[in-house]
């Protein structure tokens, strides 16, 4: 009997690959694979337009950031042929802090203006003497530093808009007309504080608007800021002090005088209402103006309101009072600055050779007749030069 055959014999085992087993298909698995090339067939179909978006997307881009090219490079052409520039400037300086619902007006209480200053030999200027002004809300860091130039970009990136579910920041007339290179801003208000801007503070900003199509080669004129400040709740307002006051402020803006308090009423008695006419009687006779706020007002508050009311910046109107043979510029609290006496001129610092009495009682009869004395503005810090009583050159 032949010996049996082993298995792998005519081949070493270790070399006998082994068949890989196929996965046996079934009917759940051919339902998957269907689904699948089904969702993927969707998901392209989604992205499709999707991309298509994007990509139009930086082409436009693209295409803007190009085109902003060409008239900047046409704007610096036209400076660069402009004998002279061309911007918008604020008149009046603002206040270092606003209340939101009071009319913005400048540190003296007077209508804020804008103006344009160019060349006034320049005859491309007169193109543009009608122009329409925007007023706008800058953040205050906006050209902070030495920065003293900027693009139109960088001054529409930094407008600043309402918050959220506020009103319009600003409210009133915030478009105007700029004619003969000047107008008066109107109306205009806050609605909201400053204190959600990092910076808590605003600028007030002024850009030309409307231009024609006729007017596209036009040179830029650069838009106007204010100086930064801080704009703060209607609240309190009303009570508040003013640091410096105002000749024109009334009383009870001084220190530890409460609006129609007993104070403030003691002094309206005597028809001392304004900062000016509380200085007016202290120059003239302090022990009276001590009398009229009584012992209510202790030694320590009485010092501390005459400090505050010197704060008071006088401006540089005067006034003139005459009499016979003699001629007296006094300042705005009634302090005698100059004198002519029997022809006798006598600058500040020859004052004190007046004797005492006879100036106090010339100053008590300029302040009975203040009401009917010329005044002028004046700078009362350098020497008149007075001829014949006329004050020339003042």
């Amino acid at each position: 009997m032949s010996p049996k055959r082993l298995f792998c014999e005519t081949e070493p085992c270790l070399e006998q690959p082994f068949e890989k087993k196929r996965p046996r298909l079934t009917f759940a698995s051919i339902i998957g694979d269907v689904v699948m090339v089904n969702s993927q067939n969707h998901l392209l179909k989604a992205l499709e337009p999707l991309l298509r978006r994007v990509v139009n997307e930086e082409v436009d881009r693209c295409l803007l950031r190009y085109s902003r090219l060409l008239p900047r490079a046409s704007s610096l052409r036209i400076q660069a042929l402009e004998p002279s520039s061309f911007l918008l400037y604020f008149v009046n300086n603002l206040p270092s802090t606003i209340f939101t619902g009071s009319k913005i007006t400048d540190v003296e209480s007077q209508p804020l203006r804008i103006a344009v200053e160019a060349g006034a030999d320049n005859p491309a200027f007169q193109v543009y003497s009608a122009m329409k002004i925007e007023i706008v809300v800058l953040d205050g860091d906006f050209a902070s530093g030495d920065k003293q130039d900027w693009t139109a970009e960088e001054f529409n990136a930094s407008i600043v808009k309402e918050r959220s579910g506020k009103r319009p920041l600003l409210h009133g007339e915030m478009n105007i007309t700029l004619r003969d290179r000047a107008a008066t801003i109107g109306d205009i208000e806050f609605t909201d504080n400053s204190s959600w801007i990092r910076s808590r503070k605003f600028r007030l900003g002024a850009r030309i608007v409307d231009w024609s199509d006729s007017d596209k080669n036009r040179p830029r004129i650069r838009e106007a800021i204010t100086e930064p400040f801080v704009v703060k709740d209607h609240r309190g307002e009303l009570y508040k002090k003013h640091y410096p006051p105002m000749l024109h402020d009334e009383v009870w803006r001084l220190e530890k005088i409460g609006k129609e308090g007993v104070f403030h009423k003691k002094l309206s008695n005597y028809n001392i209402k304004t900062v000016q006419e509380f200085l007016k009687l202290f120059t003239i006779d302090p022990q009276k103006l001590r009398r009229i706020l009584g012992v209510g007002m202790s030694e320590r508050m009485w010092k501390a309101t005459v400090k505050h009311a010197k704060t008071c910046e006088l401006g540089n109107k005067v006034y003139m009072f005459r009499a016979p043979n003699v001629l007296l510029i006094l300042n705005p609290i009634c302090e005698v600055v100059r004198a002519m006496i029997d022809d006798q001129i006598y600058s500040s610092p020859d004052l004190p050779n007046i004797p005492r009495e006879y100036l106090n009682n010339l100053s008590r009869q300029a302040f009975d007749n203040w009401h009917s004395l010329q005044d002028f503005e004046g700078n009362f810090r350098e020497p008149p030069l007075i001829t014949q009583g006329i004050v020339l050159d003042y």
